[in-house]
């Protein structure tokens, strides 16, 4: 599968909004869902955090997906 590239319009977005905003979860539930079960790592490292910041630079792991996050 192709990279997500994700265009940030602020300094940050929070990791189930993103997941959200990006199509890989259909709803904000479902997104925090698959985060608590460990399903999405950032910069390789596993993310338990609902609403950790994301910012420009980090790259995202769901599912075999991957979101790139650019200014």
């Amino acid at each position: 599968m192709n990279d997500i590239e994700f265009q940030l319009r602020g300094e940050y977005i929070e990791l189930d909004k993103l997941l959200k905003a990006t199509g890989l979860a259909q709803s904000g539930g479902q997104a925090r869902l698959m985060i608590t079960e460990g399903q999405v790592t950032v910069d390789g490292q596993p993310e338990s955090r609902k609403t950790a910041k994301m910012r420009a630079g980090q790259r995202i792991s769901v599912q075999g997906q991957h979101i790139r996050i650019v200014a």
